[in-house]
Parts: structure tokens; C-alpha cells; sequence
């Protein structure tokens, strides 16, 4: 795709849409290129291969916004449903979080978001289909199951204040699921711009390793436990914390933090948390947000006090701060999250367990009360009872049932090895390390 002939073409496409009676608009064009292939019964099952154009338009009429989300076959056809649309703004109430589209600032374009690699392995992606299945037999297993998928993306921003923005990248997201008769089964993945077949081996390994460890798994009684989360877990529950240090989850009533100020205690000292776009080696990094404002890297959690609001032009407006370059035209969000390590191997943080579970995977996880952070997730996978320091036996499925304030509060370690994770539990692509958290309180998982 012509990047400066789209442009050119969005920017008269937003000059045509200001000609119908919008006040204003901004265009968010992605240019999208994409594989994937899932494999089943430790065999490439299913191979798509697509190229598409996913168009957002964010529309303003004194002061009603509008969003359209759409996949035109010819970005000609756009112009219809926002003539139709004018016809009936001024019958919507007025948004209680206008703004005005920020003008155009200085950005400092990212380096080193397109690896090659990724590209070649778009057209030909069977030599990494082979390694992961491959590398996962290389542990006694039945089988495996999981999908790889590689992309590239033109991402172009052009708004009515005058931003003209555009940058492209390559990612990848690899999951891979191990299975041992007759109840053994193990899950890891990675994630990142540039691939590299060490990780890719990585993740069929510890997938099928757990596989064999978990066999033969016997039950445990519910009670108070400590309980050390794999980079998976603690992704999957981190992430529904750092969603909700945005100024929308606040304003809405969605968040454990609408009670708090930043600069607020709110989670053990041995936890940092850092949203990072700027960092090129996960998935979500940009060089600018939604609105045009560029990104930078900051603390949401820094030695266990809240640091950051997440803003956009809008909520900051309303909130009396300023954007954190985190657009979201609506909804302001992290990009990247990233968790300082700690100073463990995963052997000593098991070793400071007198009675513990080590809880490698999780699905289903539910909010109850947002205010409270209360909520349940439930174990996947392999699940180890841990006794005096040591591994005992692999156990069946259990439920964590707690409040993610009391997770971020009893953090009590981290190993110093991290590792890049995204699946579907996890969508924010994150960087974290194994962790041990004090008293979790552990239920029966219930069919």
C-alpha cells in the first residue's frame, strides 16, 4: 500500500466529510496483512491468509460525537454513511465528555517496528509450525494445539486539526497447548515485532512440560493458600488492573481506584507496573495514540503507589489534567504493560511456600463488584501443590475467589526472569515475571 497516496486520499476524504456539516473529524486507518495457522493434534489443521482495510471515523456535530467502526471494499463508499448520519445528529444529547481533536504536536517516530523476519514467515510460516511442534515432542506428549499468527500493519491517522500521521510494524502471537493422558495438559506463549525461533521453541517446551508433570491429579481442600501466579495468571489479572487506572473506568464506576488519589498506597512495594508504547519489543508499541498525541512510557503502579491516570483529550478535559497520549478515542487504555522483576529464580520463590498452590494457567475470570475488585478466575491446566519448599503433586482445577486489591497488596516476590506473554486471556501484550502472593483464598471449582 502507498502510504503518502493514502494519506493524501484520507485527507480529502476528511475535507469532503467537514463539507457535509461536521465540526470535526478524525480518520484511524489500519492496512492490515495477516497469517494464521492452528494447529490440532500436533498438525497444521487450518491456514488463513487475508489482507484487509479496517477504517474508524470519529465524528463531531456541536459537540454529539459519533463513532463508525468499517471494512469498505473502496474507501469511496465512506462518504454515504456520513451523509446519512448529519441528517440526524443534532437529535443526539450532547456528549458530557467533549473535547476538542488536539492539534498536531511533534512526534518522535519509533525505530526497528518491522522485523523481516515476521514478514518472510507471513508468506511461509510452516518452518515455525514445525519447530513448535517439533520442539513439544521432544517431552514424552500426545499431542498439542494452539494457533500461530504473524502480522503486519499500516497504521494512518489523519485529523480536521491537521494531524497527518502514519507507521507501520510486524507482530506475532504464539500460543501453544500440550496434552498427556490421562489429565496432564500445559499452556505457554510469547509474543513480540521481531521473532526469534528460541522463543518459539521456549513455548512448546514449557507448554509440554507442564503436560507431563500434571498427570494424576489429586484434590485439595479450599482454604487460605500462597499461591505463586505464572506470567500467564498474573498477566490476565494484571491487565483487568491496569484497565482500570483509565479516567473512563473511574468516571463510569468501573474501577478499585475511584476511591483513590494518585499517590495513594495501593499494592506491595515490591510491585512496579509501567505502561510502555515506546517499547519495541511487544506487540502494542506506537509512536502515537488515537488523537495524534505521541506516546511516552510511564508508571500506573510505582513500589506499590498509584501513579498514573490514564487520559485522552477528552477525559482530560473533564478530569482537570492532561492526555497521557493513551487515545482511545473513548476509552483512554495501556499500551504495553510492563513489570519490574524481582530478585528470585522460580526454585527460591518456592521455596519460601510452607503451604502453596502454583497456578500455571487460568481462564473465565469475573468481576463481581469493580469498586471492590472483587472477583474469581479458574485454574487451567497444570495446578501443583506445594508443602515445606517443594512441588508435591499435580491437583485438579480450583478457583481463585478474592479481591485484586488484596493480589497487589500481598505480592511477595518476583523471579528476575521475565517473559513477553498474549493470548486470549491476555490481550494486552505484557512483560512480566512469575510472583508470589500471600494468602489468596481458594475455592472449589464447581462444574
Amino acid at each position: 500500500m502507498n502510504t503518502s497516496y493514502s494519506i493524501d486520499l484520507i485527507h480529502r476524504f476528511v475535507n469532503k466529510t467537514i463539507e457535509t456539516g461536521f465540526d470535526e473529524v478524525a480518520v484511524l486507518l489500519y492496512n492490515n496483512r495477516e497469517t494464521m495457522i492452528k494447529i490440532a493434534n500436533s498438525q497444521p489443521s487450518v491456514a488463513q491468509n487475508w489482507s484487509e482495510i479496517s477504517i474508524g471515523i470519529y465524528l463531531v456535530k456541536n459537540k454529539r460525537i459519533f463513532i463508525l467502526e468499517l471494512k469498505p471494499v473502496s474507501i469511496d463508499l465512506l462518504l454515504k454513511p456520513v451523509e446519512e448520519l448529519v441528517k440526524y445528529a443534532d437529535k443526539v444529547e450532547e456528549s458530557m465528555l467533549y473535547a476538542p481533536l488536539p492539534e498536531p504536536r511533534t512526534v518522535s517516530k519509533l525505530k526497528d517496528l518491522v522485523s523481516n523476519k515476521v514478514l518472510n514467515y507471513i508468506d511461509n510460516p510452516y518452518e515455525l509450525v514445525e519447530l513448535s511442534i517439533e520442539s513439544a515432542h521432544r517431552e514424552k506428549i500426545d499431542y498439542i494445539a494452539g494457533t500461530i499468527d504473524l502480522w503486519f500493519v499500516n497504521k494512518i491517522l489523519v485529523t480536521s486539526k491537521g494531524v497527518e500521521l502514519s507507521e507501520d510494524k510486524t507482530g506475532y502471537e504464539i500460543y501453544i497447548r500440550a496434552f498427556k493422558e490421562p489429565d496432564g495438559s500445559g499452556q505457554w506463549c510469547t509474543c513480540g515485532i521481531d521473532i526469534d525461533k528460541k522463543s518459539v521453541e521456549e513455548t512448546s517446551l514449557y507448554a509440554s512440560r507442564y503436560a507431563v508433570e500434571s498427570i494424576n491429579r489429586t484434590s485439595i481442600e479450599p482454604g487460605k493458600y500462597d499461591v505463586i501466579l505464572s506470567p500467564l495468571v498474573f498477566g490476565n489479572l494484571l491487565e483487568y488492573v491496569s484497565r482500570m487506572t483509565s479516567a473512563l473506568s473511574i468516571f463510569m464506576g468501573m474501577s478499585m481506584f475511584m476511591n483513590n488519589n494518585p499517590g495513594d498506597k495501593v499494592g506491595s512495594e515490591k510491585l512496579t507496573v509501567h505502561d510502555m508504547p515506546r517499547i519495541n519489543e511487544l506487540p502494542n508499541a506506537t509512536s502515537f495514540d488515537d488523537e495524534g498525541i505521541p506516546t511516552f512510557n510511564k508508571p500506573l503502579i510505582e513500589k506499590g503507589v498509584w501513579k498514573t491516570i490514564l487520559h485522552n483529550t477528552k477525559t482530560a478535559h473533564n478530569f482537570g489534567g492532561e492526555t497521557t497520549g493513551n487515545a482511545g478515542w473513548i476509552y483512554p487504555h495501556p499500551w504495553n504493560i510492563v513489570v519490574e522483576p524481582g530478585d528470585y529464580s522460580l526454585d527460591e520463590l518456592i521455596s519460601n511456600v510452607r503451604k502453596g498452590v502454583f497456578i500455571t494457567n487460568n481462564w473465565y475470570t469475573r468481576l463481581q463488584n469493580y469498586v471492590e475488585g472483587l472477583f474469581s478466575t479458574i485454574s487451567r491446566d497444570a495446578l501443583f501443590l506445594i508443602e515445606n519448599g517443594e512441588v508435591k503433586k499435580p491437583v485438579e482445577k480450583i478457583r481463585i475467589a478474592d479481591k485484586l486489591s488484596n493480589i497487589i497488596k500481598n505480592i511477595d516476590g518476583l523471579t528476575k526472569d521475565t517473559y513477553r506473554i498474549m493470548w486470549w486471556e491476555v490481550r494486552i501484550p505484557s512483560k512480566l515475571p512469575f510472583v508470589l502472593i500471600r494468602d489468596v483464598n481458594i475455592t472449589k471449582h464447581m462444574l
